[in-house]
């Protein structure tokens, strides 16, 4: 297979273009946020886009900056004083940790994240996109550097106003909101927004402009490191490579939807990589996998890698001789642009209906939200998945006890109904419906007490649907075989596999239960319990001491 596919050339074309005219204010907008400066920005689109559609794994995505990774890299921009060689370095690691990543394979473990927790820490970064650019509509900088101080300076933003800046912003916002579908074909709504709002500024002077923009070839930025900043150079690359690599495994997911075929998630996560570490040697900010830049893509008839590096390279055209015309770019016009980019990030569409959803996903996704916003993204993703998983748990293991409580042989069982019926409630079966976790063993014993009423003189586990076992449910045997011998009564096993078997006897809880009361088959199980009945009845019609079911042997 030819590592280019040229079949879709001409609309591989026309969806670079596309994408690129769409990128275009947002790589400005992101780096201008960022702090690094809005030719930072036009960097990272560059490289990531052009080297993460080289090496990648999905045919059609568009790679850039994206409103997560933006959220974390301003942060460590301001924790780091914006040294480069501290701030890059942060960059070139996560780019490193995603290669290995892909290279461990770990693509099909991060796609694991639970909707709810993607849907609370996105809509968490929508939010704090919103909340640092809403000052900047009324022509101030916030005051400080994260959320709270954005939040902070917006009162004062409104009391006092630069009314330039605010007419820009309210009309960057109108025409990216509002901008017609079918004008939008030709061009986009942010591009549109960008023109317009800069030449009425350069019209009617007043607002604050981004200024000076280098042009040409960017520099290479050599990192290092010093002891004191470690700790945060660490975290932010860790934190910027597992974001990363979500955000672009999700809109890789989107494309196949669109597009009707599959990425490869770890070739995906080595290209991102490959892109984000050639980025932060020059001093480009990190990116990922932009889902609106992919589907603005897609539809426009890209369908190949060959569309992102088109995208990447008409980027690199305009940096390298456009960028001082974009000088003249009003704040409040990016600060619109971004407003409208929080907001898509928002999940309204599962807001507007989650009420009629699971209460439990609402909780976590709005837990995760506020973490997002008033605590960090760490905290945030790593309790959410934590509680997800637990909650899942709990869920599995009441439904296992749910069937264990209840288990009684159906019609399509006649001979072992005709059996229990015999026994008349002096025999109780567990049959297990797969594999026992450990939230359910946590509560077996209690169960099993629980069914073990006086006059019951036989417990059958039936393991012929269990593949596998660890060591909670080994533990919880273990006190069921010591209850029952305490108690005088018979523990008999049916269908255990070998491997189970060779687990429950290597630690010395198989031991505990005779060789004889283990059987392939528990109607086997069950007529070897019914033989016992058979002779303590006979026995206790002759005698009424108690008989010595040890020496009873097996019916043949």
């Amino acid at each position: 297979m030819a590592f280019f596919d040229t079949r879709n050339l001409r609309g591989d074309i026309m969806g670079g273009v596309t994408a690129g005219v769409v990128a275009l204010p947002l790589a400005l907008a992101f780096g201008e946020a960022s702090g690094a400066g809005p030719i930072a920005g036009l960097y990272g689109a560059i490289i990531v886009g052009f080297l993460a559609s080289l090496f990648g794994g999905t045919g059609a995505q568009i790679s850039g900056p994206t409103g997560p990774m933006i959220v974390v890299f301003a942060g460590v921009f301001a924790s780091l004083a914006g040294d480069p060689k501290l701030v890059f370095l942060a960059v070139i690691l996560a780019g490193v940790l995603q290669i290995l990543l892909g290279i461990l394979k770990f693509g099909q473990y991060i796609k694991l994240v639970p909707y709810p927790v993607v849907s609370g820490f996105m809509s968490g970064i929508g939010c704090i996109i919103i909340a640092l650019q809403t000052a900047r509509l009324f022509g101030h900088e916030p005051v400080g550097k994260g959320t709270i101080p954005a939040l902070q300076s917006i009162p004062g933003a409104v009391a006092d106003p630069n009314f330039i800046a605010l007419f820009l912003g309210l009309l960057t916002l109108a025409i990216v909101f509002f901008w017609p579908k079918n004008l939008g074909k030709w061009i986009p709504g942010a591009l549109a927004a960008l023109i317009i709002g800069t030449l009425i500024s350069v019209a009617m002077p007043g607002a604050p402009i981004l200024g000076n923009i280098p042009t040409g070839l960017p520099s290479l930025i050599i990192p290092s490191l010093s002891g004191d900043a470690m700790f945060v150079v660490l975290e932010a690359a860790i934190l910027l490579a597992l974001l990363g690599a979500i955000d672009s495994l999700l809109t890789s997911l989107v494309a196949d939807n669109m597009t009707r075929t599959r990425h490869n998630s770890d070739k995906e996560l080595i290209g991102q990589g490959i892109g984000n570490s050639v980025a932060g040697f020059f001093g480009g900010i990190p990116g990922a996998g932009a889902t609106m830049r992919t589907v603005v893509n897609i539809r426009s008839g890209g369908g190949t890698k060959i569309s992102g590096m088109i995208h990447g390279g008409l980027l690199f055209a305009v940096a390298v001789s456009l960028a001082p015309l974009a000088s003249q770019i009003p704040h409040a016009v990016l600060a619109g642009i971004l407003v409208k980019v929080g907001y898509d990030i928002i999940d309204v569409a599962y807001l507007k209906r989650a009420h009629r959803g699971p209460r439990w996903d609402l909780i976590l996704m709005v837990l995760v939200l506020v973490l997002t916003v008033f605590v960090d993204l760490i905290t945030a993703v790593a309790l959410g998945v934590v509680l997800a998983a637990l909650a899942f748990v709990k869920q599995t293991a009441d439904e296992q006890l749910k069937n264990l409580s209840s288990i009684e042989p159906g019609t399509d069982h006649p001979e072992e109904l005709a059996l229990l019926r015999e026994a008349g409630g002096r025999v109780t079966m567990f049959d297990f419906g797969g594999p026992l976790s450990f939230g359910a063993a946590a509560d077996l014993g209690h169960q099993v007490r629980d069914k073990w009423k006086d006059g019951q003189a036989a417990l059958i586990m039936d393991f012929s649907r269990v593949p596998n076992i660890d060591l909670s449910a080994i533990k919880a045997v273990e006190t069921i075989a010591e209850d029952a011998e305490a108690a005088g009564k018979q523990l008999l096993i049916s269908g255990a596999s070998k491997e189970i078997s060779d687990l429950l006897h290597g630690l010395d809880v198989g031991q505990k239960i005779p060789e004889a009361h283990w059987f392939q088959e528990r109607l086997k199980a069950l007529e070897y319990a019914l033989s016992h009945l058979r002779v303590r009845d006979t026995l206790a019609g002759d005698d009424n001491s108690p008989p010595d079911l040890a020496a009873v042997q097996p019916a043949e």
